[in-house]
């Protein structure tokens, strides 16, 4: 059999994602080989990624590469990807969740940056560090993503925060140098990366809702590949895949993109789906919110649904704006 070309992004996150996948294929049996693939993102990291088009500039280059045959598998975070997969490819695989939360970074000089452990559901309160350390304070938040922004204003309102690229060891390196007074990272990057001994606290779900398909590793393949759909169907995670139908399912039905005030979580639980989702104004003063349940057969009519609860109290307006 010939090895499955895997086409990733160059970072070390991304690698490390792609070459979970491929040790994945390789225990079912699948021989495979990661090919890395510089995206318009990557190459303009000076730039805020609403300048440049979003976060559909870490996948565009990806996409082309699968469907000319340059490539038989991607891999991605999943929520970098757009809501409704290109003409031609599908996700074909979904790895298990990690993390999902957001968490706060501070630096190594500062008197509260002492990890505390990430552990319980993803719904339970923040760290009480978290009062002790930001509150009150004219801190600088560094983070790129309108949807943090957005949701963290409403309970720091003193705080300013300052778009920051690169990948995480850059960010964490501008953090320690001072550019930048605390960071806002994903739990399950930093996680992967064996960095979690820089988490200074986790954000609880109910204060910053993630973003669609956050902490999950997405392998797509071209529809009409009957072999490569076979050859990853093995690795799939029924409840990650479920849960990310349900989170993109939400962000399709609102017409929102990656770098959109949106948050949606989904949670399986036996046969049953819960999803909750917010929409914020970039000011963080107005909040359109709701949650639903709904059968785990069916993540996309349950994410519709609550799409169109959200959408009959003006989140498009909202998104819009």
């Amino acid at each position: 059999m010939s090895a499955l070309r895997i086409g990733s992004r160059g970072s070390a996150l991304a690698l490390w994602q792609a070459r979970s996948v491929a040790a994945a294929l390789t225990a079912a049996g699948t021989p495979s080989e990661v090919l890395t693939i510089s995206t318009h993102g990557d190459q303009q990291q000076n730039m805020p990624l609403t300048a440049i088009g979003g976060k559909g500039v870490f996948v565009t280059e990806i996409h082309d590469a699968l469907l000319r045959g340059d490539i038989d598998l991607a891999v991605h975070s999943a929520k970098d990807l757009p809501a409704v997969s290109p003409a031609g490819l599908m996700i074909g695989a979904v790895l298990p969740r990690e993390d999902p939360r957001d968490v706060f970074v501070l630096p190594l000089s500062d008197p509260h940056a002492v990890a505390q452990p990430v552990t319980g559901a993803p719904s339970n309160n923040i760290a009480p560090s978290f009062r002790a350390a930001l509150t009150g304070r004219s801190v600088t938040i560094g983070t790129g993503s309108p949807r943090r922004v957005a949701q963290l204003r409403r309970i720091l309102p003193a705080a300013r925060f300052e778009p920051i690229r690169g990948n995480v060891d850059t960010r964490l390196r501008k953090l320690d140098a001072g550019e930048v007074e605390a960071l806002v990272l994903a739990c399950a990057g930093l996680h992967r990366l064996g960095l979690e001994h820089r988490i200074t606290f986790a954000i609880a779900v109910s204060d910053c809702v993630p973003a669609p398909g956050q902490g999950m590793i997405a392998v797509e393949v071209r529809s009409r590949d009957d072999q490569a759909c076979r050859l990853v169907a093995p690795i799939n995670d029924d409840a990650a895949r479920v849960t990310l139908a349900a989170e993109q399912s939400v962000v399709a039905a609102l017409g929102g993109g990656c770098q959109l005030p949106l948050g949606a979580f989904a949670e399986v639980r036996g046969r049953e789906l819960s999803i909750r989702a917010r929409v914020v104004s970039s000011d963080g003063t107005t909040v359109i919110e709701s949650d639903i349940t709904g059968s785990a057969l069916d993540p996309v009519e349950a994410g519709t649904r609550l799409a169109r609860e959200l959408a009959s109290r003006g989140a498009c307006e909202l998104l819009k704006s």
